[in-house]
């Protein structure tokens, strides 16, 4: 109706409204005179509030265009339903009489029937207030957004209408909310009927909508919701076509909400699956670069094997990528689906547009503003007088994704006026590579600190002028100050050393703490340089060299026998293989880790000490259920260290357990040999393993259940458990400051007379792996 309104008014304020007669000479501008506000109706805006929206002025030049502007200003308040302007013109000075027809104004907002749900919960759902102007539109729309609100909340019934009751007299009107709330219920169960070939179990792993559980208070799951409920019968349909069965019908008409319980509902889904087709023959045509035969083995869905669309479709995409390795770029397959009356199978056929060959002319690189050409170049597996290779092109853009330079990167060919060539052409997006925290903290391990840390994973050692950035170098300095350690570290890393696949890098540190024990302090200089290389497939390999210089301090008294004081040197060399494969370094869900070390500090490389360290680290993630990411994690480490030349092992290079990192039902190395007084001396073997089971709260933060055990002995190859200990627990795992967090609650199991200090409780930065 508004839509009308404007159109009359534009109608009358048409430009012949000014226009002279024919063979008219007058010139002289238009002015207006008298500006007459009318209101029809009842007067419920004031008549300043109309002249304020309105920059015609009496006495001012005049012509339509203003006005017309003024119109639409008058419109855009809001506050009228109908505006129409009228001229009277006399010896070129128009007099105008505005009439306006004020839309009604909110005297109230009332609720009725919302007995559970306080009113002055509901009005925040609600965009219409008392004062404002009546819509009827957003009316409505308040209401549904109260009953989406209701749903949430668990009532699956609830409806919400409404009422307006308009005073013509005054202007105003009051809006009566209606509210049929209903009970409010859990989800019980998912009740399946019909499926007669796919389980209950995978039927509902496929729906967003579940049953209620433990965590559902937090998650906000294990209610009826109405669009999230039509979104899953629509995934339970794509499950049931996934398995052949393309005719599958799910009436909504025969969906039950069957009451278990006063609060707890069981949903019935009534389901008729129809036949289940099959793959028939399959055929391949236009193909004349290589044999069906051929074609026939890269693809996977044979003849006989139920008809599953996307997988049908998967093979579409591995037959264009099958010649596009081989340069065919342009080539496409379309996919046939013939249905075969006699078999009741479906036939497919491939047919296949075949294209020339395509060769690389040149790399194109746009977006690198800060970023060195060379650095994008080395990690294309792609280049120059190649044949243009589609699954390469998508493993180096992989490989640039993976560097973490880039926002966005977009790799694809682009045509060149030669025949047979296509040019790569690299588009990035520049991202944010360098941080500056600062911060403070707080661990039951290190207690309070503060620290400040410069990083740059996109570092250029020798390019002042970008800033010290673009050549892909790694760089972080840290500087922390704590009530119980500090530290001073500078890290530096050049990850293709010659323009080959050869990481070198060193770090330079001071560190200070008393942490770490309860008899001394010790303060610890030293530097490391190492190089790391990709051995084969996935396997890494770092060797690296290490000198520190140890200053033993403040020993407390009657320890200067077992802690004496002074300054001690260690040479070493380390070599470390290294295989990752997990999906994610935080939040793991699957894949594991191994990570196996051989050091060797002494001998020939000086220093105070002679001895060696072997050990293992592994772990391994297993997805159990895809509902809230359950993963179960197995955990597990085993080292030795012994001397060599009559020498001995130092004090503090021995292993103890204990502590946020290992076994968490006791105190920091606290698992331990010890001396006839209990002072903790530390071993030179010992192995730990842990079990974990994970499951998402609400992403990213994660509940567990777990449980911790080992044994530390003080000889060497002793792999005797007679001193196990262990412990079970729960924790959490969330982000704060986008740092990984883990708060845990461990209980001890078994313990010794020196370790048995009760429960403890945990949180510290970082990851156990």
């Amino acid at each position: 109706m508004r839509f009308f309104f404007v159109l009359l008014g534009l109608v009358i304020l048409s430009p012949s409204g000014f226009s002279q007669a024919p063979g008219a000479e007058d010139e002289r501008p238009y002015r207006a005179g008298t500006i007459t506000v009318r209101f029809v109706g009842t007067a419920n805006v004031n008549e300043q509030v109309v002249r304020a929206n309105m920059q015609v002025k009496e006495g001012a030049e005049l012509d339509d265009t203003m006005i017309d502007r003024d119109i639409r200003a008058l419109y855009k308040t809001g506050l009228f339903e109908f505006i129409e302007v009228k001229r009277e013109i006399k010896d070129r000075t128009v007099n105008l009489i505005v009439d306006v027809t004020p839309k009604f104004r909110v005297s109230a907002v009332k609720y009725e029937g919302n007995d559970k749900v306080k009113s002055r919960r509901l009005q925040k759902e609600a965009k219409t207030k008392a004062g404002g102007t009546l819509d009827e539109r957003q009316v409505k729309e308040d209401a549904e957004k109260m009953r989406e609100y209701y749903q949430k909340a668990g009532f699956y019934q609830a409806s919400v209408s409404y009422k307006i009751e308009r005073d013509a007299g005054t202007g105003y009107g009051t809006v009566i909310f209606r509210v049929r709330e209903g009970p409010k219920v859990r989800i019980k169960d998912f009740v399946f009927v019909g499926n007669d070939h796919i389980k209950a179990r995978k039927l509902r792993k496929t729906m967003e909508t579940k049953r209620w559980w433990m965590f559902s208070w937090l998650t906000g799951s294990g209610r009826l919701k109405d669009e999230m409920f039509e979104d899953d019968l629509d995934k339970l349909r794509d499950t049931f076509r996934e398995e052949g069965f393309l005719d599958v019908e799910i009436p909504q008409d025969k969906i039950e909400i069957i009451p278990h319980s006063k609060k707890r509902i069981k949903v019935k889904i009534v389901i008729n699956e129809g036949k289940r087709y099959r793959i028939g023959d399959v055929a391949f045509t236009g193909n004349k670069l290589y044999p069906a035969r051929l074609l026939n083995l890269i693809t996977q869905q044979k003849s006989g094997m139920v008809f599953g669309p996307s997988k049908i479709d998967k093979d579409v995409e591995t037959l264009e990528d099958f010649y596009g390795k081989d340069g065919y770029l342009d080539t496409r397959v379309k996919l046939v689906r013939k249905p075969n009356i006699a078999t009741g199978n479906i036939d497919i056929e491939y047919q296949i547009a075949e294209s020339e060959q395509f060769f690389v002319e040149s790399i194109r690189i746009e977006g690198n503003t800060k970023s060195k050409s060379l650095v994008i170049l080395r990690e294309l597996t792609l280049g120059p007088g190649e044949v243009f290779d589609t699954i390469s092109m998508k493993r180096s853009k992989m490989r640039l994704d993976n560097t973490r330079f880039f926002d966005d990167v977009n790799v694809s060919p682009e045509s060149t006026n030669i025949p047979g060539r296509r040019n790569l052409k690299i588009v990035v997006k520049e991202g944010r590579t360098g941080n500056l925290q600062f911060g403070a903290g707080f661990s039951t391990l290190e207690k309070a600190m503060f620290f400040t840390e410069l990083s740059q994973s996109n570092f250029d050692l020798f390019n002042r002028k970008s800033f010290f950035q673009g050549d892909g170098q790694k760089f972080r300095m840290r500087l922390q100050i704590g009530s119980v350690s500090s530290e001073a570290m500078i890290n530096f890393e050049e990850p293709y050393f010659l323009e080959k696949e050869l990481g070198v890098g060193f770090s330079i540190y001071r560190t200070t703490s008393n942490y770490t024990n309860s008899y001394y302090d010790d303060v610890r200089t030293g530097g490391q340089v190492y190089a790391r290389k990709r051995l084969f497939e996935l396997v890494e390999g770092q060797l690296a060299y290490s000198y520190e210089n140890v200053k033993i301090e403040s020993v407390n008294a009657g320890y200067e026998l077992y802690f004496p004081p002074g300054t001690t040197e260690i040479s070493k060399v380390t070599l470390t293989l290294l295989r990752d494969t997990r999906d994610k370094l935080i939040n793991t869900t699957d894949g594991g880790r191994i990570e196996l070390t051989t050091e060797v500090a002494g001998g020939p490389l000086s220093g105070t000490y002679d001895f060696y360290r072997l050990e293992a680290r592994g772990s391994q993630f297993f997805p159990i259920f895809r509902t809230q990411d359950q993963v179960i994690a197995l955990i597990g480490r085993v080292g030795v260290l012994d001397s060599y030349n009559n020498s001995q092992v130092p004090y503090y290079e021995r292993f103890t357990l204990g502590g946020p990192y290992t076994l968490r039902g006791f105190e920091y190395r606290d698992v331990s040999p010890r001396t006839p007084e209990g002072f903790i001396l530390g071993g030179q073997s010992y192995g730990m393993i842990s079990v974990e089971y994970s499951i998402d709260i609400v992403s990213p933060v994660r509940f567990v259940l777990f449980y911790d055990g080992g044994f530390v002995n003080a000889d060497a190859y002793d792999f005797n458990p007679a001193d196990y200990n262990d412990n079970f627990g729960f924790g959490i795992r969330l982000f704060v400051a986008g740092a990984p967090l883990a708060i845990d609650y461990g209980i001890p199991l078994t313990s010794d007379r020196y370790n048995r200090k009760g429960n403890q409780f945990n949180f510290s930065f970082g990851t156990r792996f």
